[in-house]
């Protein structure tokens, strides 16, 4: 995925539903803080997101433009609609978040918002989801330079998982060096 897909799936989401600010959850929100993020970081097709103002709505965008739908199949991407429970974020993400205006079509005024973690916290996320897939996107993070490990281990405490884990994922972390 690129940006400008990104943008496309962020408006068509904000299309759907009748809200202006998306917020955006998993790998492809790199592409917010990172409109030119590294190829190992941007292999998945799709984007999950959900109403800023109205989460309980995603459903309505995993509808009409998820997996296998007819905006998917058309362009070969698609809008995972999730909800805020989702992600594994660390305490204070929210105010870290990385907010960018997706412009409309050309001459379209509309405007919408992505609201995307900040890379440190969306690779903890990462993390903390432990899959093999995910522990490849920190990598590849940190090895691209996208996010710089003393800030990773230094928020690792404020993710809402066991102290074990917490344990777990900073050893891994640290591996990486």
């Amino acid at each position: 995925m690129n940006r400008m897909q990104f943008d496309h799936v962020i408006r068509a989401a904000a299309g759907v539903v009748g809200e202006e600010d998306i917020v955006v959850i998993g790998s492809q929100s790199i592409l917010g803080a990172e409109p030119e993020a590294p190829e190992a970081l941007l292999r998945s097709i799709e984007v999950d997101v959900y109403p800023k103002e109205s989460p309980e709505r995603a459903i309505e965008i995993d509808g009409a433009l998820g997996d296998g739908s007819p905006f998917h199949e058309t362009y070969g991407y698609y809008a995972h609609g999730v909800g805020p429970e989702t992600a594994i974020a660390p305490a204070g993400w929210e105010e870290r978040r990385v907010v960018v205006e997706v412009v409309g079509r050309a001459g379209s005024k509309k405007r919408v918002r992505a609201h995307c973690p900040e890379p440190h916290d969306l690779v903890l996320s990462k993390c903390a989801a432990d899959r093999e897939r995910d522990w490849d996107f920190a990598h590849a993070a940190v090895v691209a330079g996208v996010v710089e490990l003393e800030p990773l281990l230094e928020r690792v405490a404020d993710l809402p998982v066991s102290e074990a884990e917490q344990a777990t994922i900073s050893t891994r972390l640290t591996a990486f060096e």
